[in-house]
């Protein structure tokens, strides 16, 4: 018994790319919705600085002193006290790695040192202090 192959039977050798491109756009949309959402958009006042600009790490680690005096590490709020743990929680116990303050320009000096004596005193010594550039 022989098989026999009709004229109209042909193999279809297209690609058929509506889903593909369906599926595309939905991930387009979902990096599109969640791209703003993973930045730090703390309100901060900063004081304005005539060095040259280093090179931003991968990852960064942002501690700001709001002009209230009110601390957060990246945008959660942290109570003075509580800084050493929440960022041995945050750094997994690595005090080498830099922190990256921002304070308001209206925040006194004696609060600024409050804030970098309990960086040392929880043993994080790499400290960068973040503000913006002007010109020269």
């Amino acid at each position: 018994m022989a098989l026999r192959l009709d004229e109209d039977d042909t193999e279809l050798s297209e690609i058929n790319v509506t889903p593909f491109i369906d599926v595309m756009l939905v991930l387009l949309i979902v990096f599109m919705v969640a791209a703003p959402l993973s930045t730090v958009d703390v309100p901060v006042n900063l004081p304005g600085s005539s060095a040259p600009a280093s090179e931003r790490p991968p990852e960064p680690l942002w501690l700001t002193l709001t002009v209230d005096r009110a601390l957060l590490l990246g945008d959660t709020p942290v109570a003075p006290d509580g800084l050493g743990p929440a960022l041995d929680g945050m750094t997994a116990g690595d005090r080498n790695r830099p922190i990256y303050l921002r304070a308001d320009r209206s925040v006194d000096y004696a609060a600024l040192m409050g804030v970098l004596d309990a960086l040392r005193n929880a043993g994080y010594l790499k400290i960068a202090l973040v503000g913006l550039e002007t010109a020269p």
